[in-house]
């Protein structure tokens, strides 16, 4: 197979080529081969230059003439032997030194499908389309500094029919992905998250579609992961007691937390910065210290708070934290993190593909979306240069956030890959 294709002119484009290969050095790094390195560089390049459908027929042709190049890419996402979780490793550490983020989310992937062939497909109500519809479903882990997240880890959704045998073998699903719900998924990707991050950050999530969220919080809290997460109005609270050991106590009646909420709250007014300084405005806020009443030990703290619109109509959202020494303005404002997630869901779909791969693997998928997560972590955060704009053919439509490949680097992976 021939290099990628350049023009003699295009200095601007072999920069950005580079660019891209040095990001892809960082973030694959423990890609035991060098031919899977300059792949997984192709792979982003196409990713950051197609525009429209992602195929991987058209993101081979974006960076090669090579009319064996779409095979080659397939076999490097379907079936070269390599983890992508060090790859997303590596991606999370990449992104927390550039971003510095201020906590993390999650958001849930709906990915129609034809037929049943795709790794844990299954018939799904899909409250966007309005229908019931075959798909794939994952719970992706974004990393968040106000407006901007960032795609980092992912768990794909096996249904239970997925205990079957047979399917697992054709889907090649490892003994040890078994079905389980979406807030065991959101745990391992807590603990995961945790061993990558420098400083730990909290889950910022809306819990009120969840299943079993109580469950889910009592998980983070004996894991020691702080949140600032919405909680439906009928999650069972105490009000704490506290012992001689500074724990609480659950000698109290288990109340409803809007109902705890409306008995014990205080009433607070603290005064919100606006985005150009000043004040914004006073906001009527009640909070109340709570605890959770599951587990084998008294759990510590947590703290109940809802901001109340200032005519007073409506039942607001009611949120509770672990971070109850933090100032109720910090805690307002950690707390809209999760609004930005579904926009940065439609960015991966729309302009990553996130939808497009045609692959039917476990391995495959979870190639895929590392490599399509890579592509969103650079386009967002990496310097950007401008670039020239695509010419007829087959030849790179470099965007202005070109990713970066040596020039003549995409050499043919070995035929076992």
């Amino acid at each position: 197979m021939t290099g990628p294709v350049y023009e003699s002119d295009h200095a601007s484009v072999l920069a950005a080529g580079r660019k891209v290969t040095e990001f892809a050095d960082q973030v694959f790094t423990r890609l035991p081969r060098a031919d899977q390195r300059r792949w997984a560089a192709a792979y982003l390049l196409g990713l950051l230059a197609v525009s429209g459908r992602k195929s991987v027929r058209s993101l081979a042709a974006a960076v090669t003439d090579s009319p064996t190049a779409s095979q080659s890419m397939h076999r490097f996402v379907n079936s070269s032997p390599w983890e992508w979780q060090p790859a997303r490793a590596e991606l999370t550490r990449w992104t927390e030194q550039r971003l510095r983020p201020t906590a993390w989310t999650v958001g849930t992937a709906v990915v129609p499908k034809r037929g049943n062939q795709s790794c844990g497909v299954h018939r799904r109500f899909d409250p966007v389309a309005g229908r019931s519809v075959n798909c794939q479903v994952a719970t992706g882990l974004f990393l968040a500094a106000g407006r901007v997240q960032i795609p980092v880890d992912w768990r794909l959704h096996l249904p239970r029919e997925w205990s079957d045998e047979r399917l697992r073998r054709r889907a090649r699903i490892p003994e040890s992905v078994q079905p389980v719900p979406e807030w065991v998924h959101i745990l391992d990707l807590a603990d995961t998250l945790a061993s990558a991050l420098l400083t730990p950050l909290p889950l910022v999530a809306d819990l009120r579609a969840y299943e079993q969220p109580d469950r889910l919080l009592h998980g983070l809290r004996q894991r020691g992961h702080d949140f600032v997460v919405t909680v439906p109005d009928t999650l069972p609270v105490v009000l704490p007691l506290v012992n001689q050991g500074g724990r609480a106590s659950h000698a109290a009646p288990l109340v409803s937390a809007r109902r705890f909420l409306d008995a014990h709250g205080e009433v607070l007014r603290t005064v919100m910065a606006s985005p150009h300084g000043g004040a914004a405005g006073a906001k009527r806020i009640v909070t109340a210290v709570a605890s959770l009443p599951r587990g084998p030990r008294a759990q510590r703290f947590c703290r109940l708070f809802a901001e109340y619109r200032a005519d007073g109509q409506g039942a607001p959202a009611l949120w509770m934290t672990t971070l109850v020494h933090r100032p109720m303005d910090e805690l307002i404002e950690l707390a809209g993190a999760h609004a930005w997630t579904p926009g940065a869901l439609r960015r991966m779909e729309g302009r990553f593909g996130l939808q497009d791969f045609e692959g039917r693997s476990f391995p495959g998928w979870h190639r895929n979306v590392t490599l399509v997560s890579a592509a969103c972590a650079y386009s967002r955060l990496a310097e950007s240069e401008p670039a020239p704009t695509a010419s007829a053919g087959p030849k790179a439509a470099w965007p202005p956030t070109a990713p970066p490949v040596r020039a003549g680097a995409l050499s043919a992976p070995n035929q076992g890959s």
